[in-house]
């Protein structure tokens, strides 16, 4: 997540159609990623860092020795990868390559820069995966582009043996939320830890707090600014969250995630609004991950309730014109396979396989919990950075959203701002 902020301006511009150098696919050669013979396969992937890259590396292992094929692997670093796909895209991607769900998919679909999977989907991959998950994969035309790998979601994180201490209960509604924030603070507990340094954090609770507010079909269509920024919705929403902010730990803008995680971890704060990746870091190097639970965002219109989840997925998706779309075909299929993906995440006990085939007794308890809570979701957002354009995300809403922490009484000048950026970044 470092230098998450940098990543996100540019994602989208516009650049020339030329590959840039370091981050062009490998060429169609039998040396070359995609190859002209019949047993290779070119993987663009952004998995970077130690730990993925081997743990990756174990997955196409195991998909060579079984299908007698050579995955040529293209790995670029994470930041580049995300700054400067426009390019690589519209320059010759390798067969398949590693990206996200979401708006960031659904944009590289409709410039026909994702190959369509429909028919594997139709033929194989639906059974392994839940309705919302489908959902996230498919672009604006109705077709799927993307194969979900893992994900990990987002709630309110607590640890409960604090709960069981203080006789905290779970809340359901956001009014019962509100009262637990007022008890901890009476007990001397900041009911709320934030960590907004970072730039990104506090978009999940934007998110979480709007599609509580407006529902889930609402939350997508602003994000796509296809609603108004500046109406009575988005007021409602920063309204509520009003409510919470006399509960947050002070001076947020000032603290990371990090620091904001570990006042959890040492029970000083009670609650925090993070993803079970990020959080459930900072408790297994702790050494405490059996004293990590989470709740769902509380409902606050009841005809919404609680059917929307946020829980970002990574995956993969397919050239429009791959060089072997028969292994590119063969590496999808087995990249979507409950075996691939619990190989792939015996490196990381936060995050979850997106397969609901995936064995849950191989699981720690955070994880078998956070199984069960995707796959009881009704619907599945991706995190405002991924839903909406990055550049809005990082130029407009990080803005807005510390401004509003800094001074939550001013509603209308934060609103007011985000709704004047809007024409910038999309097309009425």
């Amino acid at each position: 997540m470092i230098g998450r902020r940098a990543a996100l301006k540019g994602l989208f511009a516009t650049v020339g159609l030329a590959a840039v150098p370091g981050l062009a696919a490998c060429g169609s050669s039998g040396s070359g990623g995609g190859g002209a013979t019949s047993t290779t396969v070119s993987l663009g992937s952004n998995y970077s860092d130690a730990v993925p890259k081997k743990a990756l590396a174990d997955v196409i292992q195991q998909f060579q020795d079984a299908q007698k094929l050579t995955v040529n692997i293209n790995t670029k670093d994470h930041e580049a990868f995300q700054n400067q796909i426009n390019s690589y895209l519209q320059g010759g991607p390798d067969d398949v390559w590693s990206w996200f769900a979401g708006f960031r998919l659904r944009f590289f679909a409709s410039k026909g820069l994702a190959g369509d999977i429909s028919d594997l989907w139709s033929s194989s991959l639906a059974a392994n995966y839940t309705q919302a998950q489908k959902e996230a994969s498919t672009g604006d035309d109705g077709k799927q582009y993307f194969v979900p790998f893992y994900s990990y979601p987002w709630a309110v994180f607590y640890r409960p043996s604090i709960f069981q201490q203080k006789g905290y209960a779970v809340p359901k509604t956001f009014d019962e939320f509100i009262t637990l924030a007022g008890k901890m603070k009476s007990d001397n507990i900041v009911p709320l830890a934030a960590g907004q340094s970072n730039g990104w954090p506090q978009l999940g609770t934007f998110d979480q707090i709007n599609f509580r507010t407006n529902g889930y079909q609402f939350h997508v269509d602003l994000m796509a600014g296809k609603e108004d920024w500046g109406g009575a919705k988005v007021r409602a929403t920063f309204d509520n969250w009003k409510r919470l902010t006399e509960y947050y730990q002070p001076n947020a803008i000032g603290r990371d995630w990090q620091t904001a995680a570990q006042s959890v971890l040492k029970g000083e704060a009670g609650m925090m609004v993070i993803g079970s990746q990020q959080i459930g870091q900072q408790f297994s190097t702790g050494g405490k991950l059996d004293d990590l639970d989470f709740f769902a965002f509380p409902s606050i219109d009841p005809q919404f309730g609680q059917d929307t989840i946020e829980a970002p997925m990574d995956g993969f998706c397919m050239a429009p014109k791959p060089r072997n779309k028969d292994n590119a075909t063969k590496l999808l299929t087995y990249i979507a396979s409950a075996p691939a993906q619990q190989t792939y995440l015996k490196s990381d006990p936060t995050s979850i396989a997106a397969s609901n085939k995936a064995d849950a007794s191989s699981y720690n308890k955070l994880q078998q919990k956070c199984v069960q809570f995707v796959n009881d979701a009704k619907h599945i957002t991706q995190f405002l950075d991924r839903d909406t354009d990055p550049g809005f995300a990082s130029d407009v809403m990080i803005n807005a959203v510390n401004n509003f922490i800094k001074n939550p009484n001013d509603i209308d000048g934060v609103v007011k701002f985000i709704s004047s950026q809007t024409s910038q970044y999309f097309k009425k």
